[in-house]
């Protein structure tokens, strides 16, 4: 953190996930994709499903579902109803406790804010700006910008970048255990909090653990930002 920021007891950026951490789109994702599992007469793991989750580094739901059932299926119809069963239920959710009090008291405190999130862009400016959220953030980095989405840094690094801060200095917001490992790699400090399919995981990466973005404000993302162990993995 440069000298500025210490004297101020604040971080020098924060960078938000999204899917999770400021709607709970996960929830949608996994209830969408578990229906047509059911649609099929199988079951979607939850444990299988929990370790994708921050991540689109793994292997399409529909691929799982064939190998499942021993045979190929409709993707045509069966992929597109999804999306538009897990649209339909994101569009319906308010923000998570705390998501828009925290961003709003880091912009009334000047503190640079970023989403950096493995889904599309299409996706996640979507949901922002369904909610008037966009231009809160000086920058909106998706999955479809870089190579590997989290738990490769990319992401993170390309947030920083766009934000003109050292990722040291910046303080990542994560609700899953691959974002919490993205921003660590980084050389990130993070702050883990839980989602309602995440919780229970391990986040012992993480810098900080909380329950919900409510208990966070910007001093205390600060002294995660001035003391955090910022190193990887």
């Amino acid at each position: 953190m440069t000298a500025a920021d210490s004297d101020r007891g604040l971080p020098a950026a924060v960078v938000f996930d999204f899917d999770g951490l400021v709607l709970d789109t996960e929830w949608c994702e996994y209830t969408a994709v578990a229906e047509a599992f059911r649609a099929h007469g199988e079951e979607l793991s939850l444990d299988l499903w929990r370790t994708f989750i921050g991540s689109t580094d793994h292997p399409h739901w529909a691929d799982i579902l064939e190998e499942q059932l021993g045979h190929p299926v409709d993707r045509a119809t069966v992929v597109p109803a999804k999306l538009r069963a897990a649209r339909s239920c994101g569009s319906a959710l308010d923000p998570l406790p705390g998501v828009v009090e925290l961003i709003d008291a880091l912009g009334a405190a000047s503190v640079p804010l970023a989403v950096a999130s493995s889904s599309p862009a299409d996706w996640v400016l979507g949901h922002l700006g369904e909610r008037g959220l966009v231009d809160r953030f000086a920058a909106v980095c998706t999955g479809d910008e870089v190579a590997r989405t989290k738990p490769d840094p990319a992401l993170y690094l390309m947030a920083c970048d766009r934000l003109g801060v050292e990722p040291a200095r910046a303080v990542a917001v994560e609700d899953s255990v691959n974002g919490v490992r993205a921003a660590r790699a980084a050389g990130m400090a993070v702050v883990a909090v839980p989602s309602s399919l995440t919780a229970g995981m391990d986040f012992s990466h993480a810098d900080l653990v909380v329950e919900s973005c409510a208990v966070l404000d910007p001093v205390r993302l600060g002294v995660v930002a001035a003391t955090g162990r910022r190193i990887g993995p």
